[in-house]
């Protein structure tokens, strides 16, 4: 099955133009409880998690940078982690969703069930190369993690 990648091309400017109108305390109100209705949600963009913090059970591992998700069925596989900033010689891993622990949204942090060891020696992700099954069948192998097929 084909995966692709999601992309970030990082030239959308995510700033918000402000308003010279100073808001009532009625827009107030509705402005706290859409963003806490936001915050309960459980659907999230991608574009929003991209550079979300990744933590190990023993420490954080890099950043969130990209998907990788099935062509056919558009499910997630995998997101990409950056570790260049956290891990000497970084590299890019790719870890699946199933591994995840926990999503911390206010402090944009995903907890993962894996180590920084485990992620630091883990199979190197190369995005100019397909993720095809043998290479699914080595990361899972490698993490002792069951399998999606």
């Amino acid at each position: 099955t084909p995966l692709g990648n999601a992309g970030n091309s990082g030239s959308e400017d995510r700033s918000t133009a402000s308003s010279s109108k100073a808001l009532g305390a009625t827009e107030l109100l509705t402005l706290e409880k859409e963003s806490e209705a936001a915050r309960e949600s459980a659907l999230r963009s991608m574009e929003e998690v991209m550079g979300y913090n990744i933590k190990a059970t023993d420490d954080e591992v890099g950043h969130l940078m990209d998907f990788i998700f099935e062509t056919e069925s558009w499910d997630i596989r995998y997101f990409v982690v950056d570790t260049r900033k956290w891990l000497p010689g970084g590299k890019k891993v790719l870890l699946s969703p199933a591994w995840i622990k926990a999503v911390d949204w206010a402090d944009s942090r995903v907890d993962v069930e894996l180590t920084k060891d485990q992620i630091k020696n883990s199979p190197v992700y190369d995005p100019h190369q397909p993720v095809n099954r043998e290479y699914e069948v080595q990361l899972y192998d490698y993490y002792g993690q069951p399998k999606y097929w």
